[in-house]
């Protein structure tokens, strides 16, 4: 572990009162983007903020939301998408849930089959493509209410293909992904890195699209909690977003990211060869998907603020594709989950900027969010939907 690439810590959170937790157990899925958190332990950025942290491995993404709402994991890396899924009851008990920061943007892509990418290469379009060959296509991604999911309805959609109609969906947890394919079991898959890497390297699949081509840098995985926690915590939870902030800051820094590479390669973090790992982790895109923005985790704080906006642009995917009824107060859930005044608070105990303003953002098929239109019409204005 290199202790000169370690920063100079900054107050210590005990500053806003004493903790009224210090232990706290975090899980995570064995992804590239868990590296804020595997820097937080291995560095113990904790310690200057009061903070012991234990990192706790799952399966899957269902099993880390199990887990929250148990109250086995005090706090999750966890999908965007997954967080607003609990809160609305959807396909699980019902739980109040905050977003405390963003963890990482970008880093998540499309890969297909050699026989689709194939198909895509001859035909030229995805629907063409999908037709050829000669039966209902099946799609992985990783959580009925997660970022891939929706990443993948998006893409599919604006290519003219209906995600629920067109195609079978099924959901299988990230380190899966890869054997999926190589049995024959996938057409395509939507994941996070390094399974898309992997893929490739073994030969089984192509890496076709970046999901920062959906939406550029768009917000990924997110460090989640019960909401009751931060309640009954609130120092403690402050005290976590600094840490993490700190450890985002510290993988923007010179030679880290191989750094973090290596370590990932453990067994107990992800457990593949370190090159598959550093392969999409720096700045580099493969040649063949140039359109694709890389991982961001910090980019003086740019990367984190919680942006209540984006939390409500999972709810009208949710609508368009018939997991809720329509409803008028995506916003108000939002300002609920995302811990926007907590997040500020601890930003400015560590002097990490907040963003001064929150942009329209414009997707793949030219749409805009926030829009001049209602949440609802949004919700409903796409001609592909439910």
């Amino acid at each position: 572990m290199n202790s000169a690439s370690h920063p100079a810590s900054s107050s210590a959170s005990l500053a806003s009162g004493p903790l009224e937790k210090t232990h706290l157990r975090l899980g995570f899925v064995a992804l590239t983007d868990a590296a804020p958190l595997v820097a937080a332990k291995l560095l113990e950025f904790g310690h200057a903020h009061g903070l012991t942290l234990e990192l706790s491995r799952q399966p899957s993404w269902a099993a880390v939301r199990d887990k929250l709402i148990s109250g086995d994991l005090d706090a999750a890396h966890t999908l965007y998408g997954l967080v607003y899924g609990v809160q609305l009851g959807l396909g699980g008990p019902q739980t109040d849930m905050a977003v405390l920061m963003v963890l990482n943007r970008n880093g998540q892509a499309v890969t297909l089959s050699n026989r689709l990418a194939d198909a895509l290469a001859e035909h030229g379009t995805l629907r063409q493509a999908l037709a050829a060959l000669g039966r209902k296509p099946v799609f992985a991604q990783t959580f009925p209410t997660g970022t891939h999911a929706m990443w993948l309805y998006y893409w599919l959609a604006a290519q003219g293909v209906h995600p629920l109609r067109d195609i079978e969906s099924v959901v299988i947890p990230p380190p899966q992904m890869v054997a999926a394919l190589a049995e024959d079991r996938l057409d395509g898959l939507c994941v996070g890195e390094p399974w898309n890497a992997m893929a490739e390297a073994k030969g089984v699949g192509r890496t076709v699209a970046y999901t920062s081509e959906v939406w550029p840098d768009h917000p990924e995985k997110v460090l989640a909690c019960r909401r009751d926690f931060v309640s009954a915590h609130p120092n403690t939870a402050r005290a976590l977003v600094q840490t993490m902030l700190e450890a985002c800051r510290w993988l923007d820094g010179a030679g880290h990211r191989n750094e973090i590479a290596r370590w990932l390669a453990r067994p107990e973090y992800i457990g593949i060869d370190e090159a598959l790992i550093a392969a999409r982790f720096g700045d580099a895109i493969p040649a063949t998907v140039p359109c694709g923005l890389p991982v961001r985790f910090f980019d003086d704080g740019a990367v984190n603020y919680p942006c209540p906006f984006e939390g409500a642009w999972f709810l009208t995917q949710f609508e368009r594709w018939g997991m809720i009824d329509a409803r008028g107060d995506y916003a108000q859930i939002a300002g609920q989950i995302n811990q926007t005044r907590l997040y500020r608070e601890a930003a400015a105990h560590v002097k990490v900027a907040v963003p001064a303003d929150e942009p329209a953002q414009t997707f793949m098929d030219g749409t805009r969010w926030p829009s001049a239109m209602s949440a609802a019409d949004f919700a409903q204005h796409f001609s592909i939907r439910k």
